[in-house]
């Protein structure tokens, strides 16, 4: 796996990159400012980008711009992006229409270095990876107008993890119940939402769920 970062913070951005040499991964640059992080994309075609989302001139959102640029000239290219919190508006135009290969993690959960490390296989492999906060405010978001009023407490828990990209199995770990309990969850989560049940691509559901709570 070969890897571009993009971090204005020179303790982070050597955190990261040591990090990943560290677990065997390719880092073909590491760069302060969007500018650069282009020029290094089409230079190494890396298979994923590590992005902060706030970088210079004006430390706003250069850095989920430069994001969407990378993927619109590279398409295949992975995107995880990295900020201090909760940004709505930046989670949306990343994840719009997307097929797969973005993540969105608080940078908090980098101290987490295998939950990190899991994330970051799971975005470069196409999946999606959303920190749990993320998912947590866009299903408080939803709840306003009662969308989310017909699942039941341990099917709304079940929604949030399949949006933050786990399997079943993962799921099934978290909550402490049998891989079956899970699949029978599922199934009642997109009955009730009227979700396309019948692609079973762990990617493509988590792409649907996604859209439910963005829509």
């Amino acid at each position: 796996m070969r890897i571009v970062i993009a971090e204005d913070d020179a303790l982070l951005r050597e955190g990261l990159t040591l990090l990943l040499r560290n677990e065997g991964i390719e880092v073909a640059a590491a760069t302060d400012n969007p500018d650069d992080f282009l020029t290094a994309v089409a230079e190494h075609e890396p298979d994923i980008a590590v992005v902060d989302v706030r970088m210079p001139p004006t430390f706003t959102d250069e850095g989920l711009k430069a994001a969407v640029e990378a993927r619109r000239r590279h398409p295949k290219l992975a995107v995880l992006v990295l900020s201090a919190w909760v940004e709505q508006s930046y989670a949306h135009e990343l994840l719009a229409g997307t097929s797969g290969g973005v993540g969105y993690l608080l940078k908090e959960r980098v101290g987490k270095v295998a939950d990190f490390l899991d994330s970051l296989h799971r975005v470069a492999n196409g999946g999606t990876a959303l920190d749990p906060e993320v998912v947590s405010q866009l299903l408080v978001r939803r709840k306003t107008d009662d969308a989310l009023s017909v699942l039941s407490p341990r099917e709304r828990e079940v929604l949030g993890l399949m949006a933050e990209g786990l399997s079943n199995a993962a799921i099934g770990e978290r909550l402490v119940v049998s891989a079956g309990a899970v699949h029978k969850h599922i199934g009642n989560v997109f009955l009730k939402l009227g979700l396309n049940s019948e692609d079973g691509s762990g990617d493509r559901r988590v792409q649907a769920v996604l859209a439910y709570l963005d829509r």
